[in-house]
């Protein structure tokens, strides 16, 4: 029984470790958070970045926007010690958008610089993007990372076709189809493309979120109350037969 129990226990930290040493490399990598977001939606993404280096620490981060599906309206959120550069140009050929409009230039690249991440800490660069594409699965943004020494890591591998991830994947932003109802909310062009996203997002957050919340914390209240008199009278009982 014993020489059974410690079989067990040796495969199951093989398992663990093996499980860990996936891992760890997958937590790395330069991704987009939240991973996913509706077709045709306004959405805020963020660069998650990490340093993966013992005794350098980056120093420009550099994300490219796919120009098949070009982002009509991109905005960035400042972040404190970095400047940031959006970079627009022609695109490679012109696009026919959702709405029937061509589009000829486009955000290409935005570029974060003169700011640090140390070994062991990550950073997050935000954006405001939309209209995204609704006839698209995903959504690629070859990144570059410049460390202070020169290094340049390029995140900018395609998956395999075996399913197994590349060594420097592309951060990519899954893309699903909006559910019923979803497209009028999330859809349509706002008055303010810089701020109007986040605002959009917000209120409907707001509106799942908050008005089926006070209902729940005043009936859970008096739950509460019933139950803290119920032990009081027990207790109450219990003295008195014992008196």
């Amino acid at each position: 029984m014993t020489s059974y129990v410690r079989r067990a226990a040796t495969v199951t930290a093989g398992a663990l470790a093996l499980t860990i040493g996936l891992a760890v490399p997958a937590l790395a990598h330069v991704t987009v958070n939240p991973g996913t977001a509706v077709q045709g939606s306004w959405t805020k993404i963020a660069f998650r970045v990490p340093n993966e280096r013992d005794s350098t620490s980056t120093t420009k981060v550099e994300v490219e926007f796919p120009t098949d599906h070009p982002l009509p309206f991109v905005s960035v959120r400042p972040v404190p010690g970095w400047d940031v550069k959006l970079t627009r140009g022609k695109l490679p050929k012109p696009v026919v958008s959702d709405s029937g409009d061509t589009i000829t230039e486009s955000v290409l690249k935005i570029t974060w610089s003169g700011g640090k991440i140390e070994s062991g800490q990550f950073q997050e660069f935000e954006a405001s993007v939309g209209p995204l594409p609704k006839n698209v699965d995903a959504l690629e943004f070859p990144t570059a990372q410049t460390y202070s020494d020169g290094e340049i890591v390029k995140w900018a591998d395609a998956p395999k076709a075996d399913g197994s991830e590349p060594e420097h994947p592309a951060p990519a932003l899954k893309l699903v189809a909006a559910e019923e109802g979803e497209d009028d909310q999330h859809g349509a062009a706002p008055s303010s493309p810089a701020a109007a996203p986040t605002v959009a997002t917000a209120a409907s957050d707001d509106d799942h979120d908050g008005g089926d919340t006070t209902p729940a914390l005043v009936l859970g209240g008096l739950g509460l109350v019933a139950g803290l008199v119920g032990a009081g009278a027990g207790i109450t009982a219990l003295r008195r037969s014992r008196g």
